[in-house]
């Protein structure tokens, strides 16, 4: 009877084999009942998949909101840098030290998030609650931007609304599901080539432009 128990205690809980206050450990149970991801494999595979949607989901907005005169004429013009300024072309390099931030709160979840078929969901909820509506400052898009800013509401969120949570949807289903699947190798190209891209258009637009000019 207890080995019928604890094996269904098992179920749900294929890594580590952990059961709320009973805390067993198995792991040569947990190691045979499936792929256990490592603190290198999510958080590089974060860092990675970050970078890859921050890219096609900023690119994208860039030229759907007209960034360029947004940010320099408007209300926006108070806060935001113009497109033209290298800070804002340098922005993709940066990316990896904010995906390696986001993989490190996902290895503490590990087992909570992507023993779920709908982890994705559960990751996505976090970061849009946590990072973009109820963020301690008062950021363009959170709760305490509206009340401590003077920006009108449209100008708070109809940016964040579309391309903030857009791209965190993205980083949640990409890291679930390429973590979830390590073999698949169309995975392991896909988002490094766009990584790759997004880091090599950054530093084009860096070093190469201001030269041209």
């Amino acid at each position: 009877m207890a080995q019928g128990t604890c094996g269904r205690r098992l179920i749900g809980y294929p890594w580590n084999g952990v059961e709320g206050d009973v805390g067993m450990v198995q792991e040569g149970v947990a190691q045979s009942r499936g792929h256990r991801p490592s603190f290198k494999e999510i958080v590089l595979k974060s860092a990675i998949v970050h970078t890859a949607t921050y890219f096609v989901v900023g690119a994208s907005a860039f030229y759907a909101f007209n960034y360029a005169e947004s940010f320099s004429t408007g209300p926006l013009a108070e806060i935001m840098r113009p497109t033209s300024d290298p800070m804002v072309a340098a922005g993709p390099m940066f990316q990896p030290i904010r995906g390696v931030l986001f993989g490190l709160v996902f290895y503490m979840l590990r087992d909570f998030l992507f023993v779920r078929n709908r982890g994705w969901l559960i990751m996505w909820v976090m970061l849009a609650i946590l990072g973009i509506l109820n963020t301690f400052g008062a950021s363009p898009g959170s709760i305490e931007g509206a009340i401590y800013t003077k920006f009108t509401i449209s100008t708070l969120y109809e940016f964040s609304l579309i391309e903030v949570y857009g791209q965190a949807l993205l980083l949640s289903v990409g890291v679930f599901y390429w973590v979830r699947n390590p073999h698949l190798r169309w995975l392991d190209w896909g988002f490094s080539i766009f990584a790759g891209l997004a880091i090599l258009a950054s530093l084009a637009g860096t070093f190469l432009e201001p030269m041209a000019v």
